[in-house]
């Protein structure tokens, strides 16, 4: 599936800690709905002892995600703190287990689900950001990505033969056969579902009996053929030709092609989201509470310290401090928030890029165009890479964003093409191995931290690069040495609790302060939601 970065990269509007736990868990759990019919009774759930979610499932959302999907909602349900709830008050029955299936990928889920005589499976992958990839039906390999109306269909005859069929009739993106020794899958993607009416024309040589139907779980469709004018940085610099174009416009070709979308309608969905953002930093600033939370209320009395005069002067960069602590402090209350590019990494580019943008006296278009333009430099990382921390540490998530963010900074300075390009490099060189080791097991503190670092760092080499200081490595090198240091870094630093400053004695009396409160708001000493 190519890139778009309203799916990818500026995306998906949610709640919860991590888009790889709690937005791509409940798309995948909406699939499996759908794969039921809607009807599940009960859903056994399996983990990879060596993958990431044994250890995280729980205290990063993956439960609730889970939940919240098979229950049929949407990434920013504000129920989803009480999903597992919900889900066993209407009967199903829904239970966990470690494994050892030796799963490649470390956010694999392995679903079982059952209604009365009826058993599927499904095992999908959360890729980072909230995106996923289902593997496996019922047995049966594919790939599906919940960009389409997808239509399963069991067959016990000849089913190159009704795909061929079904594809002369309906004209869809794609018809695939996948085979096994007693029968044979026909998965059919397309801008609709394979209708009833249309089944009945076909005839019962086929032996057709099962039909499922599985909704599109994102925001921009994959049509017929769909295109891209570019997927690098060399090949936007090729396609640009030395006309300079402004970041932002290049974005916006970039996803009217990919998704279908007129310009207008592409910068009316930015200026949405930007209007989400400045919502959510209000909030936070006026203050938040959550119970299962490791840090507390603290962008207010930076917001008090900084009109008084009373902090260090940073200029504009204390004000992103602010905007991104407020997003974190959002993001850690169950508020809403926008994965840019992860949940984990929220804050840090539209945290600076807002501040930024106020600190000039722009507009929400304007932030919106910087927003455009940081996440085209997104595409360019997740088309070669990813943004999930179980894969490449905190460098996938931190430092994608203040690659992103630096970008977007000189594009709202006035800087030229090549200036942001240099800006981008920068930014994402010096967070090169920057692991992922979340203390108490929460998605808060050194998280913070990281945020801010990552909105300074872009803040910083913005200017640099505006001043034309000399990247030496270009970005596509940059990207592609990141997936290399992220393949080199131990497991245990790759976002799993197993490592770094989420083993030290503090984080461990901070992690079973907070299972013990959950526990006793729970009521019968389980540590469910």
């Amino acid at each position: 599936m190519l890139v778009s970065i309203f799916n990818d990269v500026i995306g998906p509007v949610m709640r919860g800690p991590s888009s790889s736990h709690c937005a791509a868990a409940l798309r995948i759990g909406r699939l499996a709905r759908d794969l039921m019919g809607g009807d599940a009774d009960e859903v056994l759930v399996e983990f990879d002892r060596k993958g990431s979610l044994v250890t995280t499932h729980e205290s990063q959302g993956s439960d609730m995600g889970l939940a919240g999907g098979l229950l049929g909602w949407e990434t920013d349900d504000d129920r989803l703190p009480g999903a597992m709830q919900i889900l066993r008050d209407q009967g199903m029955r829904l239970r966990i287990a470690a494994v050892d299936a030796d799963d490649p990928h470390p956010n694999t889920y392995r679903l079982t689900l059952r209604a009365g005589r009826e058993t599927r499976f499904l095992r999908a992958i959360s890729t980072g950001g909230g995106m996923i990839e289902v593997l496996n039906v019922d047995g049966f390999k594919v790939s599906l990505f919940g960009d389409c109306f997808t239509t399963l269909l069991w067959v016990r005859g000849d089913g190159p033969e009704l795909a061929r069929r079904l594809a002369t009739l309906m004209d869809p993106n794609e018809v695939l056969v996948h085979e096994s020794a007693a029968e044979q899958l026909v998965a059919v993607q397309a801008d609709e579902f394979v209708s009833d009416q249309l089944l009945a024309q076909l005839p019962g040589e086929f032996h057709l009996h099962t039909v499922k139907r599985l909704g599109p779980v994102l925001p921009v469709l994959s049509r017929r053929d769909t295109r891209v004018p570019f997927t690098t940085c060399a090949e936007m610099l090729r396609y640009d030709g030395g006309r300079n174009t402004p970041a932002w416009r290049l974005a916006v070709a970039y996803e009217m092609q990919r998704g279908g979308l007129t310009e207008e309608a592409v910068l009316a969905r930015m200026v949405q989201i930007v209007g989400i953002l400045r919502r959510s930093i209000a909030q936070g600033i006026a203050g938040t509470h959550y119970e299962d939370r490791v840090l507390g209320h603290q962008s207010g009395k930076f917001q008090e310290l900084l009109t008084a005069g009373r902090l260090l002067n940073g200029g504009g960069l204390n004000r992103a401090v602010l905007y991104v602590t407020a997003l974190m402090e959002v993001k850690s209350s169950m508020g809403v928030i926008v994965a840019a590019p992860t949940a984990g990494a929220c804050a840090a580019l539209p945290g600076v890029v807002i501040a930024l943008a106020e600190e000039l006296n722009l507009d929400e278009l304007a932030m919106a165009k910087a927003l455009l333009a940081a996440g085209l430099f997104g595409v360019f990382i997740a088309t070669r890479w990813t943004f999930a921390a179980e894969v490449g540490g905190c460098q996938a998530e931190g430092g994608s964003a203040a690659c992103m963010a630096a970008a977007a900074l000189v594009g709202m300075a006035g800087g030229t093409l090549a200036q942001s390009v240099a800006a981008s490099s920068l930014a994402f060189q010096s967070m090169l191995g920057l692991i992922c080791d979340p203390i108490a097991n929460r998605v808060e503190a050194p998280c913070l931290g990281k945020n801010v670092m990552a909105a300074g760092n872009a803040l910083l080499c913005a200017n640099m690069a505006l001043a034309d200081y000399d990247p030496v490595i270009p970005l596509d090198e940059v990207i592609a040495t990141a997936e290399r240091v992220g393949g080199q870094m131990p497991r245990e630093l790759r976002c799993t609790a197993l490592g770094g400053l989420s083993i030290t004695p503090t984080s461990k009396s901070i992690e079973e302060r907070l299972a013990a409160k959950k526990a006793a708001a729970c009521g019968h000493g389980c540590a469910c939601h």
